[in-house]
């Protein structure tokens, strides 16, 4: 007669296979080390209080209205995005290289984006060719020779890694305008904490509480001169934009104001917000919105989302703008492929993180491996986001082959092609087990007086059976992260924790 634990197990973890890198579980099945206090604690509970715990945490978001927005869905605009309750545990010395990783990253690509719009050295040296780089959607010639505060460029930044059949971390793309997701970060934090409190302080989690404390920071280290209690505003494109309540909820935990364009106005050259006690300056915005619609004078005439006059206040350095104009380039998947150059040329160093090998059809010979292995690849659109104009080719038809094909042929500059990494898997809670799904991860990286990063991020998880797209708009969900501290907290029993589990699924 089999235990009950053992009993449990098989209930929970009946249907598991270890797949690509499983996160929990060796290649023998049995739990990793920082692994086995959680893996104990899940077959203690059951599949029955599991789910008990789910659907609290589901009612949580619900009632805090914790949403995104999915454009083109008939079912309606605003959801409530998926949460898993199995938290993903990162172990101290994997988030020392990560962070290290991320650090040298952020700061090479601060650097390069000074660099293009000033000396533009890296073009005179032949690190990266000056017409990929004018090309990408995201440059701005009306930012060559403008000066910024701190010559600081990119003040958030959500760089977004995964783990290939090794268990190495890869980035796989650079957010550097106007990353999201931060607020579920901070959210799933608060649930996690609700829903498992004694497992909570049996590790020791390095916390992410003071994210919008050091956000401030960041906003108001790049305030005009002479400013000593700069005023700070987080500009929305309002509450139809996919991300509204992350821009109200960072609004409200930062203590500042929450604005639309319409709010504010020029006068003066200065940036001002409308109240019912009049004019009132606007020294630093935090903008939510890209470049294009940030000021209809300057850039796209019919936008009614930005201030008429910003750029010239921005210019004359009236104003504080978070992340700075521009800095799109950095995200354009045309660069990406030099980014090891980049960091190589501007720190002298190599790369701590690597990239994946990516494909340019720019490049006669890369294109014809590119239209020859459709089937096996990944192919982006350049400046594309959220998932959306993307094929992933074990996944795909004839048809939509076909038709990525005669895009490459017709647009080479448009995109870019890597091959289908399996990303690492996780345990996940999905119809009263628990089964492996694939996931990426979301750090937080902030640039004001020091680069900070946020211990743990955003992982996301691909629900669908198989699925490699994580983004919350394509059917994803989230997990909390928990960076592990050295030490462990005095309250495990590792005597307890090793009879728990027999090692084997």
């Amino acid at each position: 007669m089999q235990a009950p634990h053992a009993d449990e197990k098989a209930a929970l973890f009946g249907r598991y296979k270890i797949s690509a890198y499983d996160e929990m579980f060796g290649s023998e099945g049995a739990p990793r080390a920082h692994y086995a206090p959680l893996f104990d604690r899940l077959v203690d509970m059951g599949s029955a209080e599991i789910e008990r715990r789910h659907k609290v945490a589901d009612l949580t978001m619900r009632h805090q209205g914790i949403t995104f927005t999915v454009y083109g869905r008939d079912q309606g605009v605003e959801r409530i995005i998926p949460f898993d309750p199995i938290p993903r545990l990162v172990s101290s010395s994997e988030w020392d290289r990560i962070q290290r990783g991320l650090t040298q990253r952020v700061r090479a690509l601060n650097l390069f984006i000074r660099d293009v719009y000033h000396n533009r050295s890296i073009f005179r040296d032949r690190v990266i060719p000056a017409e990929l780089v004018f090309g990408a959607s995201g440059y701005r010639r009306d930012c060559v020779g403008l000066r910024v505060p701190k010559d600081i460029y990119i003040h958030v930044s959500g760089i977004d890694l995964i783990r290939d059949d090794r268990g190495d971390y890869l980035v796989l793309e650079d957010n550097c305008r106007t990353p999201s997701g931060v607020s579920y970060v901070l959210k799933n934090r608060q649930v996690m904490k609700q829903l498992f409190p004694l497992l909570f302080e049996e590790y020791n989690v390095r916390p992410v509480d003071d994210y919008t404390d050091k956000l401030l920071s960041v906003l108001r280290h790049i305030a005009p001169d002479g400013c000593d209690e700069p005023s700070v505003a987080v500009l929305t494109p309002g509450m139809y934009n996919s991300a509204y309540y992350e821009h109200s909820f960072l609004a409200r935990q930062m203590g500042v104001d929450l604005v639309e364009g319409r709010d504010l106005v020029l006068d003066r050259g200065q940036i001002f917000r409308r109240t019912t006690r009049g004019l009132q300056r606007v020294d630093v915005i935090y903008r939510r919105l890209d470049d294009e619609f940030l000021d209809p004078l300057a850039f796209r005439p019919d936008s009614v989302l930005g201030v008429a006059g910003l750029m010239g206040a921005y210019r004359a350095g009236n104003i504080g703008l978070a992340n700075g104009l521009g800095t799109g380039m950095a995200d354009d998947k045309g660069i990406y492929p030099f980014v090891p150059d980049i960091i190589r040329y501007y720190l002298n160093e190599e790369a701590i993180l690597g990239n994946v090998e990516t494909f340019r059809p720019t490049i006669a010979s890369h294109k014809q491996h590119i239209l020859a292995n459709l089937e096996n690849l990944v192919v982006k659109a350049v400046d594309g986001s959220g998932g959306y104009g993307m094929l992933i080719g074990p996944a795909s038809t004839r048809e939509q082959r076909e038709d990525f094909a005669r895009k490459i042929e017709d647009n080479p500059r448009g995109f870019i092609a890597q091959p289908t990494i399996q990303l690492s898997r996780h345990p996940t809670f999905v119809d009263g087990r628990l089964d492996g799904r694939h996931v990426d991860l979301r750090p937080f990286v902030l640039y004001g007086e020091e680069i900070f990063v946020l211990p743990g991020g955003l992982t996301r998880v691909a629900l669908p059976e198989g699925s490699l797209v994580v983004n919350s708009s394509q059917g994803g969900g989230t997990k909390d992260t928990w960076v592990l501290h050295d030490a462990p907290s005095s309250s495990f029993s590792p005597s307890r924790v090793a009879s728990a589990h027999d090692g084997s699924l």
